[in-house]
């Protein structure tokens, strides 16, 4: 096995091979889309949810008549509070972002598992349109009984943390002052002798 990929000529056919495959791959755009979704708690008790959406080309060419469709928040259980689930673009260029975010208020408690994002968009040199999905997101534990946090102790911390690291540092010098040192306690007992 060695010797034919030791093998100069077969080096060649597979270095060949893999710069054809990447060439022949890079014509065409490579939609990669990111779904994120965070939880907030409002003070009214409910949950708002915030999705953002974000649509990345990293192919060589560009993606034409982009579109966006999130339809995996079932009505019944969400309401939409700003922006749409859905969103189209004219082009997407190569090496390209495109971002979009919506808010909604869930109207349910329990476990939510999202589905992924559809995105379509064109490519010139073909004639269907070409879909991607984007990652999916984590199950949400939405209107969960959570513990609450202690943001009282680091709050204190931020604001009297100075005076309480001069009143230690204070305290530390007392301490070293007032507390004779071994050497100068053994040489006290040394006179007493």
């Amino acid at each position: 096995m060695e010797t034919v990929i030791g093998n100069p000529l077969i080096k060649a056919l597979i270095i060949l091979f893999l710069l054809s495959a990447t060439t022949a791959a890079g014509d065409a755009p490579f939609i990669i889309s990111h779904k994120k979704a965070s939880l907030a708690r409002l003070k009214s008790g409910a949950e708002r949810v915030s999705v953002s959406i974000d649509i990345y080309n990293q192919g060589f060419s560009t993606a034409y008549d982009v579109s966006l469709v999130d339809d995996s928040w079932p009505k019944d259980l969400f309401d939409i509070i700003s922006g749409n689930t859905s969103n189209s673009w004219e082009r997407l260029d190569a090496g390209g972002i495109l971002s979009h975010s919506f808010e909604i208020d869930a109207k349910r408690q329990g476990m939510f598992h999202g589905a992924p994002a559809v995105i379509t968009y064109r490519v010139p040199t073909k004639v269907s349109l070409q879909e991607a999905y984007s990652t999916p997101i984590l199950p949400l534990d939405i209107l969960a009984e959570r513990p609450t946090e202690n943001k009282l102790d680091w709050r204190l911390l931020a604001k009297y943390g100075s005076q309480l690291s001069v009143v230690s540092i204070v305290l530390l010098f007392i301490y070293l002052v007032a507390t004779p040192s071994k050497a100068s306690a053994a040489k006290a007992s040394k006179k007493k002798r």
